[in-house]
């Protein structure tokens, strides 16, 4: 099994470009089973759960063509040869049981298997289920799958989410492009990730207005065609290599960054006593931290345009090293600090109290071996390592490849010691 190390104390300097954001990729790949004719998406990354939906898809007939190392990714869905999900490929990764509506609305069936994917909480998808039961579907929970069937098609309807919901905002929105009639969905998720789809099903030849706001309305069409659509940058991916930075210290430059999708994190960084650089025209972030004392900071996670869940745990790495004691409250997940026990193994000082983690910083970190157990709760583990004095050792990187695209090679760039090892070379 693979696995990182990095000897940390080393500053960063140069340029990190950003990749496609996997958070969108995923969903508009899935958008792909709404029309016969071709979808190709350019900027897509590189990774596992990327590559997982892809292979899903060939398995329900998508022609996919998709070189590694190529980030244009072209789909076929003219004429699948299932609607069948399975669990052995589903339980790899949650964002597969996107594909459940987009098979519902443009073949009247469908069977998924209920998701997997990351230990961080429940997570249920009871209101994907419940907004297909408003559009006119007959659900059925079996030995862990989803049956089901709209055979006189999708209906509009109007649909108001309990509780903020990104999965079930966009599941709902790729659902309703080929229901007949309109459908309203309020107290809509409102991440740029949803603004980005929204956009690809438009120029597909939906009628979507209000993607990225709380209320979002579809006019359903009887078909989509084909586009080429560019992924948004990932902005998950641009705050953690700005935290790296603000963490190991130095003066790196992030292109193609999505910078008007960051500003609670900008906002946080300069608190917290970082110089954080923007330009929205060129896309560029310039983070700088040489030598000065970094700020203890609190914050919140929140929906956007709120300080992101996916960039908790980071920023509870970069609190280790803050000077005075920071709250850092978590109102997404559950069960989202299962980090917090491995950075203290590097020295941190941190106490959890239910969804408040309480960060008293310390002076130095100390390399030690540690153990990833999710996609973001890993990444916070390089970028205390990246900061620590000495060697540290991080296990389980399967959970990193999910989500960053040449990790290694990219930090490896601006001057981080980093490398990854197996088993069969030690």
């Amino acid at each position: 099994m693979d696995r990182l190390k990095i000897t940390g104390g080393k500053p960063l300097s140069g340029t990190i470009p950003i990749s496609g954001a996997k958070n969108s990729a995923l969903k508009l790949m899935a958008a792909a089973l709404l029309t016969p004719e071709p979808l190709t998406l350019t900027n897509v990354p590189q990774l596992a759960d990327t590559r997982f939906l892809s292979q899903l898809l060939q398995t329900l007939g998508v022609e996919v063509y998709w070189p590694k190392g190529d980030s244009t990714c072209r789909m076929n869905a003219e004429s699948l040869t299932s609607t069948i999900a399975p669990y052995e490929q589903v339980r790899k990764m949650r964002a597969s049981f996107n594909v459940l509506g987009p098979l519902l609305a443009r073949y009247g069936h469908a069977t998924v298997s209920l998701p997997g994917g990351c230990a961080i909480g429940a997570r249920p998808v009871d209101l994907h289920l419940k907004a297909f039961e408003a559009m006119g579907a007959d659900l059925v929970v079996e030995e862990g799958y989803v049956k089901a069937a709209a055979i006189r098609g999708l209906k509009g309807a109007h649909i108001v989410f309990p509780f903020v919901s990104v999965g079930a905002t966009e599941h709902a929105m790729l659902a309703a492009t080929l229901a007949e009639g309109e459908t309203v969905l309020e107290n809509a998720a409102r991440e740029p990730e949803i603004a980005d789809l929204a956009d690809c099903l438009n120029a597909m030849g939906a009628k979507i207005s209000g993607g990225g706001t709380a209320t979002v309305t579809i006019q359903g069409v009887e078909k989509l065609h084909g586009t080429t659509h560019a992924v948004m940058p990932d902005r998950i991916e641009a705050g953690t290599y700005a935290m790296a930075v603000a963490a190991a210290g130095g003066d790196v430059t992030l292109t193609n960054a999505p910078v008007s999708a960051l500003s609670a994190l900008t906002g946080a960084l300069r608190d917290a006593g970082v110089s954080v650089e923007t330009d929205k025209q060129a896309s560029t972030m310039r983070i700088v931290r040489n030598g000065s004392t970094l700020n203890a900071v609190s914050v919140d996670t929140a929906p956007h345009p709120g300080f992101p869940t996916d960039l908790q745990a980071q920023f509870m790495a970069l609190m280790t090293l803050a000077n005075g004691t920071s709250v850092i409250r978590e109102n997404i997940f559950e069960n989202r600090f299962m980090h917090a026990p491995e950075l203290s193994r590097l020295g941190a000082n941190i106490a959890v109290r239910g969804h408040e983690a309480i960060v008293k910083g310390v002076e130095t970190l100390k390399g030690a071996p540690v153990m990833a157990t999710d996609l973001r709760a890993s990444v916070s583990l390089v970028i205390a390592a990246l900061a620590a004095q000495g060697e540290t050792e991080v296990n389980r990187i399967y959970h990193l490849d999910r989500g960053f695209e040449r990790l290694e090679e990219k930090l490896s760039a601006v001057g981080a010691d980093i490398r990854r090892v197996s088993d069969s070379e030690e």
